[in-house]
């Protein structure tokens, strides 16, 4: 039988896998509880530039001018992005699993995510993700966001590794899909314990994995 290819290279997902979603529906929830917004209109209103803003092609202040601050408001644009920024939470686990794995199999780390441009450098310099991270391709960094398949695509030419020698974590069913039908074997995260059993499958053994 065949033996399947080494893993060189990981591609990482990073919001839920190694950080709490930086601002997603419960965040936004928590937002409006605490700013006394109304939630519906939040929603309408994120959902119609949030994507863009994940695309580099709004900065925060504008992306909060559309969402938030398109009306006078009791609290400042400093005051909820502090807010927004605190969400923000580690997955500590997941985080020291795959600078384990870095360093004992010599790998390529590489993020592929949907990011907005101040929420990821707030993200990667709080949680220390460029010690381990060796390049990130971000939304908002290359202007395309999953599901489309370019970003993964760029993501090889970037990694200059083979499809077949990659291995990606995301916890978003459809990504981990599109993924695949480009000849990169995924694992869906869905805890910790689960992703270092599928990770010993392919080879990539964590610290305590396979000993008795």
């Amino acid at each position: 039988m065949k033996q399947a290819p080494a893993v060189t290279c990981l591609f990482l997902d990073i919001g839920g896998v190694l950080l709490t979603n930086g601002w997603d529906h419960h965040a936004r929830q928590r937002a409006a509880s605490n700013f006394k917004l109304d939630l519906a209109e939040l929603e309408d209103r994120h959902h119609l530039t949030f994507d863009t803003y994940e695309q580099g092609k709004l900065t925060l202040e504008e992306y909060l001018g559309r969402a938030v601050f398109y009306q006078q408001r009791p609290f400042t644009p400093a005051e909820f992005r502090r807010f927004m920024f605190a969400q923000s939470k580690p997955y500590r686990e997941m985080i020291e699993l795959i600078g384990q794995l870095k360093v004992r199999y010599g790998l390529k780390i590489a993020v592929v995510s949907n990011e907005a441009r101040e929420l990821n450098a707030h993200r990667i310099r709080t949680f220390k993700l460029a010690a381990f991270v060796d390049f990130f391709i971000s939304s908002c960094f290359v202007h395309i966001r999953k599901p489309d398949a370019d970003i993964f695509r760029l993501a090889l030419d970037v990694a200059q590794v083979p499809a077949r020698q990659v291995l990606y974590i995301e916890n978003t069913p459809m990504f981990v899909q599109i993924a695949e039908g480009l000849g990169i074997r995924s694992v869906l995260h869905t805890d910790h314990r689960s992703t270092c059993a599928k990770l010993a499958s392919f080879g990539l053994q964590s610290d305590g994995e396979g000993q008795p």
